[in-house]
């Protein structure tokens, strides 16, 4: 007669197993690496538009900040900047989307970009030319040496 509990822990060893073997795959790995460089390059990303790019474009277009661009949806909206007219009421934040689209159309860029260039490196190591197959006579004094060495 078998004793449950020991079945039960058994079957659960047995799935702890499974999900350490699934865990420490490559791929899962590469995933998780992958993950976690994705969203440092995301902060980069978001300081270089936020930081650099979106202050130069406000000032090539005069100061204009797009983030605080809205439609009023309600005449209790009286506010003139993004945070107050929404705590009056609706607002269709339509800068705000500008901005968000701009910024992602910039990180779709310097992502293409990165790819770009890595794919450069890798053609680049492909065509890389192998190195020269010896001559005939070449590769018959080299297995003559490895037989002499043998005996």
């Amino acid at each position: 007669m078998s004793n449950p509990v020991s079945d039960v822990e058994e079957k659960g060893l047995r799935m702890l197993k499974e999900f350490r073997e699934f865990a420490m795959k490559g791929n899962v790995v590469d995933l998780a690496v992958g993950v976690i460089i994705g969203a440092a390059f995301g902060s980069i990303v978001t300081s270089l538009v936020g930081d650099i790019i979106m202050p130069i474009v406000g000032a090539i277009t005069g100061g204009l900040d797009f983030s605080n661009y809205f439609t009023p949806l309600s005449k209790a909206v009286t506010a003139s900047n993004l945070v107050d007219a929404k705590k009056q009421g609706a607002v269709l934040a339509w800068g705000n989307f500008l901005t968000l689209t701009l910024n992602f159309i910039i990180v779709a860029f310097v992502l293409f970009v990165v790819i770009r260039f890595m794919n450069q490196l890798k053609r680049r190591d492909e065509a890389a030319p192998a190195p020269p197959k010896p001559a005939p006579e070449v590769e018959l004094l080299t297995e003559i040496r490895d037989l002499l060495k043998k005996s």
